[in-house]
Parts: C-alpha cells; structure tokens; sequence
C-alpha cells in the first residue's frame, strides 16, 4: 500500500467535481486500500479520493475508536434523514482548524462496495457527520463553505503562512 498525498486548502483541485466510477476493478479496490492507508497515517476519520487528487465518486471512513472498521464507499447518493444538528468538523485537507457544522443526523447512502456490488447504508451521529463531509468533497465543496467569509479568509492567510514557512 501508498501513503497518497493529501491536497491542502486552498489548493484549486479541491474544487473540482468528482466523476462516477465507471467499474469496480483492481485499480479501484488499490485506490481504497491507499486511501485508507493514508488515511489512517494522517490520522483521520475520513478521506475523499479529491483530497489526494483522484477526481473519481470514491470515499473513505472509519470511525471506530480502535481503527478497525473500514468503511468504502464508490459513487455514493445520499439521502438526508433527520433533524439538523451542529458538530465541530475538520479537515485533513484544512490542518489544524476546527469548526462548527450544521448537518442531517442520519443519512442513507447507496453506493457500490469494493466488489462492485450495490449497497444501501444507514449511518447516524460521527458516521453520518463524517460520510456528508466527505461526500461534500467529491462536490468540490469543503467544510469552510459553511463558515463565514471571514473566518474562511482567515484560515487561508493561516495555512498561506504555514506553507511559505514550510517552504
């Protein structure tokens, strides 16, 4: 397995619109196995193929305490179940920052497993926060679109800052 690298706000390919994955085949089953391995290196909870600039319908979570229940899901189409809810969201993409999100307490997503057999899942409370905000992703939308302009604006000169240090 590869450690991918993970796009950075405010990076442009993160806005790009992810495209259906025409077949589940090896190339696709190694593109979970990376994802997740990166994922779990980063540390995270979730990761969407366009955060490491695979612009394809592909997301992965797990958010289990011990790391150990993987979740792949390929062209996923959510369905928003459930009252509104506000839960603090960050990014692998947008280090370091944690924000306030209102988001749908449930949701159920179709979607193709790594056999390229179709699956209908229900997922509530980190899951559910989690899965949306990847989906998000694969729209070319991120977590700070929800926020003000100002704290967006604010981020951005945070991270530029980070990145000329680095540099």
């Amino acid at each position: 397995m590869t450690i991918l690298n993970i796009l950075e706000y405010p990076d442009s390919r993160l806005r790009k619109q992810a495209k259906p994955v025409a077949r589940v085949d090896d190339a696709i089953r190694k593109l979970a196995d990376d994802m997740l391995e990166t994922m779990y290196a980063a540390p995270g909870i979730g990761l969407a193929a366009s955060q490491v600039n695979v612009h394809k319908r592909m997301i992965v979570v797990d958010v289990s305490e011990t790391q150990d229940v993987p979740h792949v899901f390929i062209n996923p189409q959510l369905t928003l179940i459930g009252e509104l809810v506000e839960n603090e969201e960050g990014c692998l993409s947008i280090p370091g920052f944690y924000e306030p999100v209102t988001r749908a307490e449930r949701v159920r997503v179709r979607h193709l497993n790594c056999d390229g057999d179709a699956n209908e899942f229900e997922a509530e409370g980190r899951l559910s926060v989690c899965i949306q905000h990847e989906c998000d992703h694969l729209e070319g939308k991120l977590f700070v679109d929800y926020l003000s302009s100002l704290k967006r604006t604010r981020i951005r000169k945070k991270l530029g800052r980070q990145h000329r240090i680095r540099a």
